[in-house]
């Protein structure tokens, strides 16, 4: 019943914001603009940046709602980490534009942000690098639509959901970290969860953790109490 409700609520809001998506399409697109990713950037400003941390981030529904990707995204260039932001419906191209990079010697680590229908797509598009033979350093879902199977050439997975039939598991092969982050506050539901100051907070932090190198999976730990936000439950799978 609870899905059923939230379901209802998606469609409504969907009705509701159909007239706003046009107008976004001509003027908050130029200021929120898509992902725009140098292919194959050559020379000493190159080779420079190969070994640096990526964060591609996946907007949901319209390209209107998920614009906390889009804030997320400039408190990461703040602290110096290349972040991009694009709708979920792009995500194939840019893992294209990835793997292109990746066979030219950029093997900095991959991070994957999604919020709603992209955190779905980040699913996707990491067991498509796997497919590739890329490694994906942290894939964040933010409250998928769906319940997902992390990949072996995934190293860590941090999934912030609101629903139980949202949980992640371990897929055939992989020996990562995986964190199921219950979010159980109230005032936090499917349309703001992206916008949580709290979660911004703890995915910087997991993506400052990674370091320079490219990331390789390892056994699953806990993660440390202090590292999660109080309202919510922590469970590894």
């Amino acid at each position: 019943m609870e899905r059923l409700r939230y379901s209802a609520a998606l469609v409504c809001a969907v009705l509701t914001v159909l007239f706003a998506s046009s107008l976004y399409s001509n003027t908050g697109a130029q200021a929120r603009p898509g992902i725009a990713i140098a292919l194959r950037s050559t020379g000493p400003q190159a080779r420079l940046h190969s070994s640096a941390t990526h964060v591609y981030l996946f907007r949901g529904l319209l390209n209107v709602f998920s614009l906390g990707m889009d804030d997320l995204a400039a408190q990461l260039r703040a602290t110096g980490i290349a972040a991009d932001v694009a709708n979920h419906a792009q995500w194939r191209g840019v893992a294209d534009e990835i793997i292109a990079n990746y066979r030219t010697g950029q093997r900095g680590p991959i991070v994957l942000v999604g919020h709603s229908l992209g955190a779905d797509a980040v699913m996707s598009m990491a067991e498509y690098l796997g497919q590739m033979g890329v490694p994906v350093a942290l894939v964040v879902p933010f409250d998928g639509t769906s319940p997902h199977a992390a990949t072996a050439n995934v190293a860590r997975v941090l999934n912030l959901y609101k629903h139980a039939s949202d949980r992640i598991s371990p897929g055939p092969g992989f020996r990562g970290e995986l964190t199921n982050f219950q979010v159980r506050d109230v005032n936090v539901d499917h349309f703001n969860i992206d916008k949580s100051a709290a979660l911004h907070s703890l995915v910087i932090r997991k993506i400052r953790a990674i370091g320079p190198a490219v990331a390789r999976p390892r056994q699953r730990q806990n993660p440390s109490n202090s590292d999660l936000p109080a309202a919510g439950a922590s469970t590894n799978s």
